[in-house]
């Protein structure tokens, strides 16, 4: 038992410096920390160390993919070219501005997924801002953080996390999905707009916008990166439909964009100019991801699966609609505690464990995908959105999300798993 406590406790203080970030060191420092620690300590074997990570490798892949495609149209200017657009169709209203914005953060989380969302939405937000001259661009970032969680249960292709909670075989066909989450996704969705909305209103109304904005140049290769963007989503939806992993597709679709693309820009070599693309990416969330990957896998040496799957089971048989919610929720709010990575790991491998039914693996992916809407480092979108908001000079404290998320998500959650177990009831 020592030892099992000793795993849970290195991981739980691994997790918390992620989150918290203590003497603003990133937050990958603190998870490869915890899992050098737990081998040093030899709470868990190199050969389980590296089978940790290498479950993660077609995150990793997904997530190198969609970087690219993101670091590329925002050098070539298409996200610049996207906000003259979008800040031209609001027409001098912050209001109609917002709204827009929210409704494309709807598409491309659900089309390219909530991380897609946070790397790819985020710049060309921020440069909508610029363009129309904003005095504070945050109400408006933070629809990228915050509809990358909520809308993000549209699709199994629209968070990653779906495809770990009903893997196994397990992933229900299209048409399934849509009769499951299509109204908790609605009810998520417009939720979350709701109390955003409220939250920022103040801020919102008094913001004046830019009415004469200059549509910039769109380049032969800001084209064709947004072309690749676009076909990008494409074979994400045809992978998702034959039951491929996401991450190869990505990852292909995002080297021959940026092949093809800097062939093409003729500003200077393309040996420079791949240097200058690769620099400009936020590398160190893969040894983030691969580190938390390791702390999962030595939680799972400890029997904790095992565990939860046999309480889980247990509640389910007693009141399904009641283990949905009380599961979805605990989820939910565990994953802003422990970062949803982790916990949409061990989640789905307890409810591929506990055999339950549609209802509560609904629930515990809900939990997992609205869920880390309450903090800045609940999700790995999120700590994505960080980046992007860090490579821009801004800043979002911890206690500040908290509050804004606090009003946002909870109302979300509670309605989106009452819309789930009414659907499944």
């Amino acid at each position: 038992m020592t030892a099992i406590y000793l795993t849970w406790g290195i991981s739980a203080l691994s997790v918390l410096g992620v989150i918290s970030r203590p003497f603003g060191w990133p937050e990958a420092i603190w998870a490869v920390l915890g899992a050098a620690v737990l081998l040093a300590l030899g709470q868990i074997g190199l050969n389980d160390a590296w089978a940790g990570i290498a479950k993660g490798y077609d995150v990793y892949l997904f997530l190198i993919g969609m970087m690219l495609l993101s670091e590329l149209a925002r050098r070539e200017g298409l996200f610049d070219w996207l906000a003259a657009l979008a800040t031209q169709r609001a027409k001098g209203s912050p209001v109609r501005l917002f709204v827009l914005l929210y409704g494309v953060g709807v598409l491309v989380t659900a089309f390219l997924s909530n991380d897609a969302t946070a790397v790819v939405l985020t710049p060309a937000v921020y440069a909508a801002t610029k363009a129309a001259k904003l005095k504070n661009p945050m109400p408006y970032l933070l629809i990228c953080a915050f509809i990358a969680n909520a809308a993000s249960f549209v699709l199994p292709i629209s968070n990653p996390a779906n495809l770990v909670i009903f893997g196994g075989g397990e992933m229900p066909p299209l048409s399934t999905w849509l009769a499951t989450f299509a109204l908790p996704s609605v009810v998520a969705i417009v939720v979350t707009f709701t109390m955003l909305y409220w939250s920022q209103r103040k801020a919102i109304r008094e913001e004046t916008l830019e009415h004469d904005i200059e549509t910039p140049h769109l380049s032969r290769s800001a084209k064709l990166a947004g072309y690749g963007l676009v076909l990008t989503a494409v074979v994400l939806m045809v992978a998702s439909a034959i039951g491929l992993d996401l991450g190869l597709p990505t990852f292909i679709a995002g080297v021959l964009t940026t092949v093809l693309v800097l062939a093409l820009s003729g500003q200077g070599g393309m040996g420079q100019e791949l240097g200058e693309t690769l620099k400009g990416i936020s590398w160190s969330v893969l040894p983030l991801v691969a580190g938390l990957f390791v702390l999962v896998e030595a939680l799972d040496k400890t029997g904790l699966t095992v565990m939860l799957a046999q309480h889980l089971s247990e509640a389910a048989a007693n009141d399904a609609k009641t283990a949905a919610m009380g599961a979805g929720l605990l989820v939910g709010f565990l994953s802003n505690l422990v970062n949803n990575l982790p916990a949409g790991l061990v989640a789905g491998a307890t409810v591929q464990s506990a055999h339950v039914g549609s209802a509560v693996s609904g629930a515990v992916l809900v939990g997992v995908d609205l869920g880390p809407n309450l903090s800045v480092t609940g999700s790995l979108a999120t700590i994505l959105w960080l980046a992007a908001l860090r490579r821009e000079g801004l800043h979002m404290g911890a206690l500040d999300f908290l509050k804004i998320g606090a009003v946002v998500m909870i109302p979300a959650l509670v309605l989106s798993l009452l819309a789930l177990v009414a659907v499944a009831g």
